[in-house]
């Protein structure tokens, strides 16, 4: 990429403000004072310093980050009225971050937040069946009958049935949670769910997407990088797959 691309990317300035840093002398790629702000670097490859501090100790093409999304935020981009969950992203390389999928706002748990499309598209596509793994809280108590229901798939006003699903109680302290597995994502899908069973839902949270485990150390609203092996769990491809 340019280097004042990158450097805006990193939040140095404006493109009008770089350019007069490197005219200044304050930028150097592998030890050489850059002269031209379209100069092509690659932030795997050069190191590239602005004012003494190394901009690409750390740096990488792809981010990937765990968010248990707290209630109240929306799973946006950008929002004129509300906090959005890349509002909670502080990275210094953030321009390009997006939620994959979208949790609703009084919805909690589990959010995969990334500049990589492949990966999201490839996480998002119907036809890949990722399950999604919900905890909810039910008004009334949950039958086995509803169970049936729920499992056989239910119509909630879409021109098609929902698919199939995995569903189960856990006994939680005296508590009865319901544990809810989907394989699509719905607009409102698991609420539209047990409305067409009668029920409805007193609290929502997503726990698993694929085979990854929202981390129960994590706050609401706080975050982490995932490991490579998080990442392998959750894409099913190796390193060099998915450098491809």
């Amino acid at each position: 990429m340019r280097l004042d691309k990158f450097l805006s990317d990193a939040g140095i300035g404006t493109r009008k403000q770089i350019k007069e840093y490197i005219k200044n002398g304050m930028v150097r790629v592998d030890g050489e004072v850059a002269k031209r702000p379209e100069f092509s670097v690659d932030p795997e490859k050069n190191e590239i310093i602005f004012d003494n501090t190394n901009l690409t100790e750390g740096y990488a093409k792809y981010r990937y980050y765990l968010l248990n999304k707290p209630q109240g935020v929306v799973s946006a981009t950008t929002d004129k009225h509300d906090t959005t969950v890349i509002d909670l992203i502080d990275t210094g390389f953030d321009k390009d971050l997006a939620p994959v999928g979208r949790l609703d706002k009084d919805t909690e748990g589990f959010l995969l937040i990334t500049n990589d499309g492949k990966l999201s598209h490839m996480l998002l596509s119907p036809k890949k069946h990722v399950e999604k793994e919900y905890e909810v809280l039910t008004r009334n108590k949950v039958t086995e009958e509803d169970i049936t229901k729920l499992e056989g798939g239910l119509d909630i006003g879409d021109e098609e049935p929902t698919m199939p699903a995995k569903a189960f109680i856990e006994d939680r302290d005296g508590k009865e949670v319901l544990h809810l597995i989907l394989h699509e994502g719905r607009f409102h899908q698991v609420k539209r769910m047990l409305t067409a069973i009668g029920n409805e839902v007193v609290f929502l949270k997503r726990i698993r997407m694929g085979g990854l485990y929202l981390d129960e150390t994590l706050e609401p609203g706080d975050y982490r990088e995932l490991t490579d092996e998080e990442l392998k769990l959750l894409s099913g491809k190796t390193d060099n797959e998915r450098n491809k």
